[in-house]
């Protein structure tokens, strides 16, 4: 779920599942968005949904289970913010941006992993979602974002937990740092950040989209078995460099 166009997570994803041999069903936010991804998957089912509306929620579990009696997993690789406020302190989050971006980015985890319960293989089932490194790093530019993907990361405990009743369904989240995609470019100011997290990588190399999706697949197939309730964080080892002797001479100007 999720696919924008081909740089995007759910995209890379998907690739790297149908090149492991998997049979890959899309689910697209509009018709738009369904005819452009036609030309590229071939006769792969794709299904509008519009996770804002319950209903197209409740269809797509129906017409899933018409084409195909059983899920393996579900990559939940969904998210939106309205920026067109343009840059605001935290503070003065709109409500409304807010409320849609928690609807979008979070609640939608929960309302599909529902809709889809029944279908999904209750011994080796696998949901994963798109997080971010860290919620914990104030970025201004990221903004509220943070606090909605804190939000989604606890929704994977809460979930696994109530799952875990009746299957022995597993949620993680992979938490990827800074990416080239077209969803981050509306971010304000996202370049600088862009580079600079690159530059605080072990590695001075930023976190490749097709490095987050081999991670995807790797919790989807039974060979993660044992990971469950948890986010894997792809950063390139960022976290632990901030302290980097070259960042902090640039930072002193030395």
């Amino acid at each position: 779920m999720g696919v924008a166009n081909k740089k995007s997570v759910a995209w890379h994803s998907a690739r790297v599942l149908a090149e492991a041999g998997a049979d890959v069903l899309y689910a697209v936010r509009s018709d738009a968005r369904r005819d452009s991804l036609r030309k590229s998957v071939g006769d792969a089912p794709i299904y509008v949904c519009d996770v804002e509306h319950q209903d197209q929620i409740d269809r797509l579990a129906e017409d899933v289970a018409q084409d195909r009696p059983q899920l393996h997993g579900v990559v939940h690789s969904i998210a939106f913010a309205d920026y067109s406020a343009g840059w605001l302190p935290f503070h003065e989050t709109p409500r409304a941006a807010f409320l849609q971006a928690v609807d979008i980015s979070c609640f939608s985890l929960i309302a599909v992993s529902n809709a889809l319960k029944s279908l999904l293989d209750p011994k080796e089932g696998s949901v994963v979602t798109i997080s971010i490194s860290t919620t914990r790093m104030a970025a201004e530019n990221y903004g509220y974002m943070a606090p909605v993907k804190a939000a989604l990361d606890s929704s994977i405990c809460f979930l696994a937990k109530s799952f875990s009743e009746f299957s022995q369904v597993r949620f993680n989240a992979v938490c990827p740092g800074l990416l080239k995609t077209s969803a981050s470019a509306g971010i304000p100011g996202y370049v600088d950040s862009y580079l600079f997290a690159e530059q605080a990588t072990l590695r001075k190399k930023a976190v490749q989209t097709d490095e987050v999706a081999n991670t995807v697949a790797f919790l989807m197939s039974p060979r993660s078995s044992g990971i469950n309730s948890q986010r894997l964080v792809i950063d390139a080892g960022m976290e632990t460099n901030y302290f980097d002797q070259r960042l902090v001479a640039q930072a002193m100007g030395d």
